[in-house]
C-alpha cells in the first residue's frame, strides 16, 4: 500500500469515526451538560429536586412547540430547544410522576385548537398569517390547570423558576390566606383604568389574597399571613385586632414608611398651605414591644444611590439621588430565606428600623445600607428636590442602617387593659371574652412602602405585540419569599432570581463614586471662586452709584476686567473637570470591556501560534 492509499484510508476511518462519535452522542448522552455559568443558571437547584421529590401524583405537561414554524426566528428556535431540553430534565429526574409530551401544532391542525383553547399566545410567522405556539400547559389528577402561554427569551435566567412554580402549584392546589391591609391603591382602586400593582398580580400566582378593610376591629384566624401596607392613622380598635391576632399566633409583614412618596394625599383644603401626612407608623404597637422606627428620618447611602436625571447650568445632568437606593447582595442577609437568594433590591425615601432599650425582641436585620449611609432629615428631602444639595450635605455615619428586619419574640399585650373604646365618648366599656394578654410574635417589618410600587422595580416592555413587565430588581421576589416563607414554605425560595438582572463593571462604578466625590469637592472650590468674581464685579460697578462703565476709573476698568478673566478661566476649569470624569470612566470602562471581551481570544490565538511556532521547530 502506498503512502497517497494510506492517507486516504486513514482520513476515511477518521471521517466514519467522527460521524459515529455524534451518532452516539446524540442518542445515548443527550441529558448530559456541563455548567460553567457564574449563577448555575442551568443546573437544576435543589429546590426543584425537592419540589419534583415531593410530588405525590403524577402531573402532565404538554409543551407546544412550533418548531418547523420557528425556524425563521432563529433566538425563539433556540431558546425552545433549551426549553425543551430542560423539561425532559425534569421528566428524568421525577422519577415517573412527570408525563411531558412535546407537541408540535401544525396550522390548522386539531394540536393548534387545543393551543388556543389552553389560552397559549399564538406568536406570527408569515404574511400568510400562520402562528406558533410556544408555551407550556400543566394538568394534575383532579384536572387542575396552569399555564405558561409564551416563554419569553428575555428571562432565561427565571426560566425554571417558572416551570417549578408551574409544577408547584398544581401540586399544592390549597394556596395559604395572605390578608393585605392598605392605605395604598394596590388593588387598582380610584381611577377607572387603574389596574391593581405587578406585586398583587404576582402574590395572587402563590396565594389566596384577601383585602381586610382598614377599619376592621377582628382579623380573620384563618388568614395565614397578615400584610399591613402603610397603616396611617388606623384607629385603636383596628390596632388592638393586629395585635391580637399576632399574640394568638398569626404571622405579619409590616411595611412602615417616613415618606411614603406613593401616597397621593392632598392638602386640607383649609390649610393649603400645610403638607398632607404623607408617614406611616405603628408606634402605639411596637413602642409596646420594644420596636422604634426614627423619627422624621430618611436613610441615604452614597454607595447604593441611583442616578437621576437632573437640570443644571450646565444642562441634563446625571446625579446619584441619596434617597433612593440600589442594594445589592452586600446588603441583603445571606442566611435568611426571604433574602439568601436575591441579587438587587430597590428602595426609596426608607425609614431606618432599630429595638429600643431593654427590648428583649430578636431583631435580625434582613436588609441593610452599607457603611457609607447618613441618617437625612425628612423635611429636606420634601422641599429641597436638588439631589445636589444633598450630595453637599452629605456625611457618612461610617455605619449600616437596618432597613428592613425579622422580628420576633414573647411580648405583652400593646392593650393591657383590653378592647379599647370605639369612640372615646362611650361609656361602656367593651369586653372581650378571648383577649390575650401576652404571646409570641412573628413578623418581618420594612421602612418603606415605595419598594412595592411598580416604580422602583419593573418595566414594562413590549414582547411580540404584548406589553410584559419586566422586574429590574428583586422587590417582587423578596416579597413572596417572606409571605412564603412566614407561611411556612421554603421550596421556590432558591428558585428565585438565580440570574443576575444586572452585571455591572463593579469597578467602574466605584471608581465613578470616588470620582463624583472629587468633583464635588473641586466643583465647590470653583463655584466659590467664581461667585467671589462675581461679588468683585458687583462691588466695583456699585461704587460707580449704578453708572455706565463709562465713568468709572481706568484702574476700575482694569479690576473688574481682570475679574471678568478669572470668572472665565473658572468656566473652563469647571467644563474641564466635568469633561475630565467623564473621560477618565469611558476610557477605564473601555479598558474593562476589552479585557473582559477581546482578551482571552487574543491570548488564545498567541498560545495557538507559539505552539505552532515550536512544533516547526522541532520538525526541522
Amino acid at each position: 500500500m502506498d503512502k497517497r492509499t494510506s492517507n486516504t484510508s486513514s482520513l476515511l476511518l477518521a471521517t466514519c469515526l467522527f460521524v459515529a462519535g455524534i451518532v452516539l452522542v446524540n442518542t445515548t448522552i443527550t441529558h448530559w451538560r456541563l455548567d460553567l455559568t457564574e449563577n448555575k443558571l442551568f443546573t437544576l437547584s435543589d429546590g426543584t429536586v425537592n419540589i419534583l421529590g415531593n410530588l405525590d401524583e403524577p402531573i402532565t405537561l404538554n409543551f407546544y412547540f412550533s418548531q418547523k414554524e420557528l425556524t425563521g426566528i432563529p433566538s425563539m428556535l433556540n431558546y425552545g430547544i433549551r426549553v425543551r431540553d430542560l423539561l425532559e430534565e425534569y421528566e428524568t429526574r421525577a422519577d415517573g410522576k412527570l408525563i411531558l409530551n412535546i407537541i408540535d401544532p401544525e396550522p390548522f391542525s386539531e394540536e393548534e385548537d387545543l393551543a388556543v383553547a389552553h389560552g397559549l399566545r399564538g406568536v406570527s410567522v408569515n404574511a400568510a398569517g400562520d402562528r406558533a405556539y410556544f408555551g407550556l400547559v400543566g394538568i394534575n389528577s383532579t384536572d387542575d390547570e396552569r399555564v405558561i402561554p409564551l416563554f419569553d427569551a428575555g428571562k432565561e435566567a427565571t426560566l425554571e423558576y417558572e416551570i417549578s412554580k408551574l409544577i408547584y402549584n398544581l401540586a399544592n392546589p390549597e394556596k395559604p390566606v395572605i390578608g393585605v391591609m392598605s392605605t395604598l391603591p394596590m388593588f387598582g382602586e380610584g381611577k377607572p383604568d387603574s389596574r391593581a400593582w405587578t406585586v398583587i398580580r404576582n402574590m395572587e400566582e402563590f396565594f389566596s389574597i384577601e383585602a381586610v378593610s382598614t377599619r376592621a376591629t377582628e382579623i380573620d384566624p384563618e388568614i395565614d399571613v397578615l400584610m399591613v401596607v402603610h397603616p396611617k392613622q388606623l384607629a385603636e380598635p383596628v390596632l388592638y385586632a393586629i395585635d391580637q391576632y399576632l399574640l394568638r399566633g398569626g404571622k405579619a409583614f409590616i411595611f412602615i414608611d417616613p415618606l411614603a412618596e406613593g401616597d397621593q394625599a392632598r392638602p386640607d383644603p383649609d390649610q393649603p398651605m400645610v403638607m398632607p401626612d404623607l408617614d406611616s407608623d405603628l408606634e402605639l404597637l411596637f413602642t409596646g414591644w420594644g420596636l422604634e422606627m426614627v423619627k422624621e428620618k430618611v436613610a441615604g447611602d452614597i454607595n447604593a444611590a441611583m442616578h437621576v436625571q437632573t437640570r443644571s447650568a450646565r444642562g441634563q445632568e446625571e446625579v446619584r439621588y441619596l434617597p433612593w437606593l440600589r442594594l445589592g447582595r452586600e446588603s441583603l442577609n445571606q442566611e435568611d430565606f426571604s433574602t439568601a437568594e436575591l441579587e438587587t433590591v430597590n428602595l426609596g425615601t426608607a425609614g431606618i428600623l432599630h429595638l429600643l432599650p431593654e427590648s428583649s425582641l430578636s431583631f435580625t436585620p434582613l436588609i441593610r445600607t452599607t457603611k457609607q449611609s447618613m441618617q437625612m432629615e425628612r423635611d429636606l428631602i420634601i422641599f429641597q428636590r436638588d439631589p445636589r444639595v444633598m450630595l453637599d450635605n452629605f456625611e457618612s455615619g461610617n455605619q449600616p442602617l437596618t432597613l428592613v428586619a425579622r422580628v420576633s419574640g414573647d411580648v405583652q399585650s400593646a392593650f393591657p387593659e383590653g378592647r379599647p373604646k370605639a369612640d372615646k365618648n362611650d361609656t361602656d366599656t367593651p369586653v372581650d371574652p378571648e383577649f390575650t394578654s401576652s404571646g409570641r410574635i412573628n413578623m418581618i417589618v420594612a421602612a418603606d412602602t415605595d419598594m412595592l410600587r411598580d416604580l422602583f422595580w419593573i418595566r414594562e416592555q413590549n414582547y411580540f405585540g404584548m406589553d410584559i413587565p419586566r422586574a429590574i430588581a428583586d422587590n417582587g421576589n423578596f416579597v413572596i419569599n417572606a409571605l412564603d416563607n412566614l407561611a411556612g414554605n421554603t421550596d421556590l425560595i432558591s428558585l428565585r432570581s438565580r440570574g443576575d438582572y444586572a452585571r455591572p463593571f463593579e469597578k467602574v462604578e466605584a471608581i465613578r463614586r470616588e470620582a463624583e466625590l472629587r468633583f464635588r469637592e473641586q466643583e465647590q472650590k470653583l463655584m466659590a471662586r467664581l461667585k467671589e468674581a462675581e461679588e468683585k464685579i458687583q462691588s466695583l460697578q456699585n461704587q460707580a452709584g449704578g453708572e455706565s462703565s463709562m465713568v468709572l476709573t481706568r484702574e476700575q476698568n482694569e479690576e473688574i476686567e481682570k475679574f471678568r478673566q478669572v470668572r472665565l478661566q473658572t468656566r473652563k476649569e469647571l467644563r474641564s473637570v466635568q469633561h475630565e470624569l467623564k473621560k477618565n470612566i469611558e476610557a477605564l470602562g473601555n479598558r474593562l470591556r476589552f479585557i473582559n471581551i477581546a482578551l482571552i481570544p487574543l491570548l488564545i490565538i498567541v498560545v495557538a501560534l507559539l505552539v505552532s511556532l515550536f512544533r516547526s521547530r522541532r520538525r526541522v
